[in-house]
């Protein structure tokens, strides 16, 4: 890989002369990033991150090579050329191409957020595996602290029927602390971290577990206290109803734990495993059940009642 770092830095350059020119850029990246393919990496792909669809078996950190040279070149350019770069690349069928959206949108998120988030709900609806997710969870998390009204963007997800929007939620939250220094991390709402999170445990899906855990062990170095609250409780929940969705999440957070608070809760969830096809058991996907149970209701009222409408005009 190390052979192939100037040519994608040379991607990079020559692309930095494009950002005005969206279709012309989406052509050389793709045609540049079909240069530095790996064959067996792309062979891969659909076992390690399932539902990858195209994809041109790009290592990321060449990827990410390419990236760099660009954000100085952006940042001299206009908020505008940035945001119209990412929607056309936004919609490229290939996922490298299309996550490459990400670098201009980090360009547009300050001067045109309403704009720049409209973009990141198209890739988040267009992501099919995890490797997409995750890429934008950055992005996602840096916005969100920018403009902490975005909280909503993550409030409204956790009901999503789609696992990826779920995952994103918690990959997000993963990667908020890491956005800010140590010391700014005090001024994270920790509260609200927590209550998403609180709102997923029990999703049934393993690439939303997966996240949540993830997130656990990133939030156990912002509010320890209120993770171990939270994990004594869904333990406690999990004991008492036999739950292994909520005790796979818990005992994959434990490694961020002090030791004796990791052993007890290790000792509550003991003999506890997931169950394949198991429903989940979250509060969100009751809520959203709920929800989707009325409107069924609903639809079946106005049916019933077209019907009589239609046997008194007989």
């Amino acid at each position: 890989m190390a052979e192939h770092l100037p040519e994608a830095r040379g991607l990079g350059q020559a692309l930095a002369d494009l950002i005005d020119d969206p279709d012309a850029f989406a052509v050389t990246l793709e045609t540049g990033l079909g240069r530095l393919s790996d064959p067996g990496y792309a062979a891969e792909q659909e076992r390690v991150a399932p539902g990858s669809g195209a994809v041109i078996g790009v290592r990321w950190p060449l990827w990410h090579a390419a990236a760099r040279q660009l954000r100085e070149p952006l940042r001299a350019s206009s908020s505008a050329s940035a945001l119209s770069l990412a929607q056309r690349l936004a919609i490229a069928p290939v996922r490298e191409v299309r996550l490459f959206a990400t670098v201009p949108l980090e360009r547009s998120l300050t001067a045109d957020p309403e704009r720049t988030w409209q973009v990141i709900r198209r890739l988040g609806r267009a992501a099919s595996d995890w490797i997409s997710v995750d890429s934008m969870a950055d992005l996602v998390a840096w916005g969100i602290i920018l403009e902490p009204v975005r909280w909503a963007e993550l409030e409204q997800l956790v009901y999503s029927r789609d696992p990826w929007e779920r995952r994103l939620v918690g990959s997000t939250l993963a990667r908020m602390p890491s956005q800010v220094t140590a010391t700014e991390r005090a001024r994270l709402d920790s509260v609200r971290a927590l209550t998403l999170i609180e709102s997923l445990i029990g999703d049934a899906d393993p690439n939303v577990q997966k996240a949540l855990s993830w997130a656990l062990r990133g939030w156990a170095g912002v509010d320890e206290q209120g993770v171990v609250a939270l994990l004594e409780a869904e333990a406690a929940r999990a004991a008492r109803t036999a739950d292994g969705h909520r005790a796979w999440v818990i005992r994959d957070a434990l490694s961020s734990l002090p030791r004796g608070v990791a052993e007890r809760l290790r000792a509550r969830l003991e003999g506890l495993r997931r169950r394949p096809g198991g429903p989940s058991t979250s509060q969100a996907s009751a809520v959203a059940q709920g929800f989707l149970s009325a409107l069924e209701g609903a639809d079946t009222a106005v049916a019933r009642q077209g019907d009589r409408m239609v046997g008194a005009a007989r």
